[in-house]
């Protein structure tokens, strides 16, 4: 998955490249570096996975904030802003250069589970059978079975 962070003050954009990005002020300690005296030394880090960016500040000064709002941790979608000081940035999420039109194989492709009610059962009524039938070790919880016995 491709993902940069795109300047909304122009300038090219930033593509994350690592699994986890430290972002700073400090060349030694941070892996995309703004220099800015607004910016903390460790002032966020951006954790790549499928389809999402999550952010944690990393108890910088002046904050992090995504779409005008100041967090401390967060999922990042496509076209959110995130500022650090006065520098925003828009995400971008998209396929890796390169890729084409290449789908996934069934082999590296995920598994995508139906949402259930709390009774265990989807629209379908079929979440039970698809997964006593599943290769998966993922066994089916219930807020009872989390609690002691008295």
């Amino acid at each position: 998955m491709l993902a940069q962070l795109i300047p909304k003050q122009g300038g090219p954009p930033v593509t994350l490249g690592r699994a986890i990005t430290i972002v700073g002020r400090s060349s030694k300690m941070s892996d995309f570096v703004i220099d800015h005296s607004s910016i903390s030394k460790q002032h966020c880090m951006l954790v790549k996975t499928d389809g999402l960016i999550y952010l944690r500040d990393l108890g910088s000064t002046n904050g992090t904030r995504v779409n005008g709002q100041r967090v401390i941790r967060g999922a990042l979608l496509p076209g959110d802003q995130i500022s650090f000081a006065s520098i925003t940035y828009r995400i971008h999420l998209g396929p890796d250069i390169g890729s084409g039109n290449q789908k996934p194989s069934p082999a590296n492709a995920t598994e995508m589970m139906p949402l259930i009610n709390d009774d265990g059962m989807n629209d379908d009524n079929q979440f039970l059978e698809t997964l006593d039938s599943s290769k998966s070790d993922v066994r089916l919880l219930r807020d009872s079975d989390l609690l002691m016995p008295d």
